[in-house]
């Protein structure tokens, strides 16, 4: 468990410090950039947001708020409460088009930054629980790195970065449109940015 922590934080530490990331949109106050390395595609959302970095944080780290801003979460339960920085989630998803709906159990784990410059920090992965098998009725799915970043700008402003690092299995919800997929990522980005502030 230690370990699946750690890995979960350094990957996410390790796909933000990639060299390599594109610029694909720019909106006022969001950005979002790709990555692909082989079939793996990774996108960065990056936010401006009017509000102190711990509050954001506070309000990231709570996946059980996530369904008020991101409409890809119909539902999140909390499996698990592993430790203080640790929670292990259960979340189903609206399906693509003609498929069914998906669910993910989830490790979400956050750190606070120990040095002054460092992000806090909301890294998720997918987790296998024996308590939770898969269903027929759903396509379970699988996240390999996606989280949050937040820096701080100043004592009432912050930078917030999302990362999802996207499998070929996941690829044709993205790669369906992908223009639309970053009028979507776009979307759910300033619904983010009005949740926080």
């Amino acid at each position: 468990q230690a370990y699946l922590s750690y890995s979960n934080v350094a990957a996410l530490t390790h796909l933000a410090a990639k060299p390599g990331w594109e610029i694909t949109r720019t909106l006022d106050n969001i950005k979002i950039w790709t990555h692909e390395e082989g079939d793996v595609l990774s996108f960065k959302v990056e936010m401006q947001v009017k509000v102190p970095p711990h509050q954001a944080f506070c309000l990231l780290s709570d996946f059980t708020l996530r369904q008020q801003w991101d409409k890809h979460f119909l539902t999140c339960e909390v499996l698990q409460d592993v430790s203080e920085e640790e929670k292990i989630y259960y979340v189903t998803s609206p399906p693509a088009t003609g498929l069914k709906p998906r669910d993910f159990v989830i490790l979400v784990s956050q750190r606070q930054p120990c040095k002054p410059r460092e992000p806090y920090t909301v890294a998720v992965r997918s987790v296998t629980l024996r308590a939770v098998p898969p269903s027929p009725q759903l396509s379970r799915s699988e996240i390999l790195c996606a989280g949050f970043q937040i820096h701080t700008t100043s004592s009432s402003s912050c930078t917030v970065c999302y990362f999802n690092q996207v499998t070929p299995g996941v690829m044709p919800y993205w790669a369906a449109n992908l223009a639309g997929s970053s009028k979507s990522i776009e979307d759910t980005a300033l619904e983010c940015v009005r949740f926080l502030e």
